[in-house]
């Protein structure tokens, strides 16, 4: 009789691992299930914080962007009003008595200053005059052969060309040698 009680509880002994073995089985089926999951979770959220920086930076562009080229359009509506106060200064002549000689040098006064306000928040002349031609900052107009003259050559400027900070805001006309 102890043996059948020995032999039971040995049989019971081995339900009862096989039990505990399913059991472990399925819960480290779950663990595993879980574990996956968490680690898919974990590099989602990996990739929307990179987005997000991503964003953030593309954002910090655009507003420093926007902020280094605020004026533009204003610059390029005043740039005609400049160049008109360039052709009424070229109109002096060497009589320095006459009415109109003393008119154009408050013109000349009005033209310092007005250059000089431009040139402080960034807006400068693009010297192209005697230079190689660049597309990027010159527009050719008119192109004449000149004996001497290095073909490509800038031979003169039709109207000046600006930029404003590190951008080209008016490209200069300009006549080229051949």
């Amino acid at each position: 009789m102890k043996e059948n009680k020995n032999e039971e509880i040995e049989v019971l002994d081995v339900k009862e691992e096989k039990k505990n073995t399913k059991k472990e089985k399925k819960n480290n089926k779950e663990l595993e299930k879980l574990q996956l999951e968490n680690q898919m979770l974990n590099e989602k959220i990996l990739r929307i914080a990179a987005e997000m920086q991503n964003m953030k930076r593309r954002y910090d562009e655009e507003i420093s962007k926007m902020c280094k080229y605020e004026g533009e359009k204003l610059i390029k509506e005043i740039l005609p009003v400049l160049d008109n106060f360039e052709r009424a200064i070229q109109m002096d002549d060497d009589n320095l008595e006459d009415a109109v000689s003393k008119f154009l040098s408050g013109f000349k006064l009005i033209y310092s200053d007005f250059r000089g306000k431009l040139e402080n928040i960034g807006v400068s002349e693009i010297k192209c005059l005697d230079t190689p031609f660049d597309p990027v900052y010159m527009e050719a107009v008119l192109t004449e052969k000149i004996e001497g003259r290095e073909p490509g050559c800038v031979i003169d400027v039709l109207q000046k060309g600006y930029q404003y900070n590190d951008k080209v805001i008016r490209p200069a006309m300009v006549k080229v040698s051949e």
